[in-house]
């Protein structure tokens, strides 16, 4: 066997990730794991991977009971730290370090040739080859995770032999990133019989790509065979989706008018392009967004938050126009909620500080404060409207843009303290996202991948905004969860008549939860109208057959 693991069992104080697991791997077979956030899947990874050493149990790979990280390879989702040279410099490199033990340096000049050679092999692999000159930060989102894949296979094709560990790959790639990825890792399976075991919460790519599945479950191995029986048994638990009483108003809350944006980079080129992009969104209305990557999608959403200005064009929301910074603007901030695709949780914080701060800064009071300190400190309303922006802006965007303007952070603050009622009680929000009251005092170290996703949610949910802009927030939910989170985002709509503009990839999803889709492809938009007929539409254009394995 590749892999072998006996009673394995890991803790974390007096809970058990994992507990007693046994199961073992085939040479060039590829196993899936599958099951909800917090089952224990990332924590078996980071096992197998060798950088965690505090375990029970016997594990064993490739005959080894130690140093895994010399024959381990591994491919994280949302890792893009690339050199930002051509890519075949980036296989190069790692070849390098590979071979000789050292830092990724580039070889001397007589050893160029054939460290060549062997880097154009492995981008044909990961179908990067005519991408060879490329420059890394200019590809696409998903062309980087290829790279950052072939990067990975340059250890196994170097030594010939290793194993291939996949954390939710392109979970959060539109459906013709991940089709092209899919089809990647089962060549790399086909031609170098590579053994890999992949997580997932997507049952499709488990279909499509695993020979065998392993249900996890509270850190115990609940059902080990074909990927169809463990999926149907891991999708036992699925509630019902809920079913909204309310519809979209006939009054138009967001109004687009030949919006135009365009991005160039120096010696890059054109990277983004949207031209005269007009529509309206009803009031109450579910409208999701969707597209291949590098399209504009999640610049739109940033264009409607009024965090961004547009080239050209117009953007009116609940009446007031984008482009008119003051306190009307300042007060329609207040009731918008933004949660971006690259969000951050500051680190310092706990969920309850995080939670109480968003309540605060998103307050009245907190309005009426800016307005008492602006006078003091001789702002100007437009001034006071740019720095209330930044609130809706990652932590550390948000930072960078202050240094630009050589402003304290403090400043932040003064203006807008989080002035928060004692009655304050965030737990409906918590149990709805299938969150304990238990993270209420963890900080974002102490939470997985898929608890952070609904905390960030759960930041935006809890000021119950009028408008509510979410990009690609769902990549780490596992179906069951993400069903949930679904059903909540309609309830809210229900009883408060939020408005929410959605950017997903999970194609479900958007056809459940969505009044009507809009498909932008190519800086237009292609096609708008009924989910099923936009989104089927899309999976054609994204030549997605994952996505027809049910």
């Amino acid at each position: 066997m590749t892999i072998e693991v006996k009673n394995l069992t890991k803790k974390y104080g007096n809970k058990k990730a994992l507990d007693n697991i046994s199961f073992n791997v085939k040479k060039g077979e590829i196993l899936g794991i599958i099951g909800k956030s917090g089952a224990g899947k990332s924590t078996l990874i980071r096992i197998l991977r060798g950088v965690d050493r505090d375990y029970q149990g016997n594990v064993e790979i490739l005959n080894r009971r130690d140093n895994f990280r010399e024959i381990t390879a591994i491919h994280l989702q949302r890792n893009f730290a690339l050199w930002a040279e051509p890519a075949i410099y980036n296989i190069i490199r790692k070849l390098y370090a590979i071979r000789n033990n050292c830092d990724e340096s580039l070889p001397m000049e007589e050893e160029w040739n054939e460290y060549e050679k062997k880097a154009l092999e492995i981008l044909k692999l990961v179908g990067l080859e005519h991408k060879k000159d490329t420059f890394s930060n200019i590809l696409s989102g998903g062309e980087k995770q290829r790279l950052i894949l072939g990067r990975q296979i340059a250890k196994i094709y170097e030594r010939e032999e290793g194993i291939l560990l996949l954390d939710e790959p392109a979970t959060m790639s539109c459906p013709a990133s991940k089709q092209i990825l899919l089809d990647v890792l089962k060549n790399i399976n086909k031609e170098l019989k590579v053994t890999m075991v992949i997580t997932s919460h997507l049952p499709e790519i488990h279909r499509y790509l695993c020979h065998r599945c392993i249900l996890l479950e509270d850190g115990i191995i609940k059902l080990d065979g074909k990927p169809e029986v463990v999926i149907k048994k891991f999708l036992e638990g699925m509630p019902s989706p809920y079913i909204r009483k309310s519809s979209p108003k006939e009054k138009s809350i967001i109004e687009v008018k030949n919006l135009s944006k365009r991005y160039f980079v120096v010696n890059g080129g054109e990277t983004l392009n949207m031209k005269d992009i007009s529509f309206n969104i009803r009031e109450g209305e579910i409208l999701s967004i969707i597209g291949p990557s590098g399209t504009g999608k999640s610049v739109l959403l940033r264009l409607l938050a009024g965090v961004e200005s547009p080239d050209s064009g117009e953007i009116t929301v609940d009446g007031i126009d984008l482009s008119d910074y003051g306190w009307n603007r300042v007060e329609l901030r207040r009731r918008i909620g933004i949660l971006h695709q690259e969000f951050s949780l500051p680190h310092y914080l706990t969920v309850w500080d995080m939670l109480k701060y968003k309540v605060g800064v998103k307050g009245e009071k907190a309005i009426v404060n800016a307005r008492l300190k602006s006078k003091e400190l001789g702002l100007s309303p437009k001034v006071v409207d740019a720095l209330y922006q930044l609130i809706d802006l990652p932590e550390q965007e948000m930072k960078n843009k202050l240094d630009k303007l050589g402003i304290s952070h403090n400043i932040i603050n003064t203006l807008f303290p989080a002035i928060v009622d004692k009655e304050f009680n965030p737990r409906d929000v918590l149990e709805t996202l299938n969150l304990s009251g238990e993270v209420l005092n963890k900080t974002p170290m102490e939470l997985s991948g898929g608890e952070r996703v609904r905390v960030a949610l759960a930041l935006q949910l809890i000021t119950k905004p009028k408008i509510l802009l979410l990009d690609e927030p769902f990549g780490d939910l596992d179906p069951i969860t993400l069903r949930n989170v679904a059903n909540y985002l309609k309830r809210i709509n229900d009883t408060y008549g939020t408005t929410t503009v959605l950017i997903s990839h999970h194609i479900p999803l958007i056809k459940e939860i969505s009044d009507r889709v809009i498909l932008i492809n190519n800086g237009v938009i292609e096609l708008e109208g009924d989910p099923e007929v936009v989104c089927d539409r899309f999976i054609e254009i994204s030549n997605s057959r994952f996505l027809g394995m049910n």
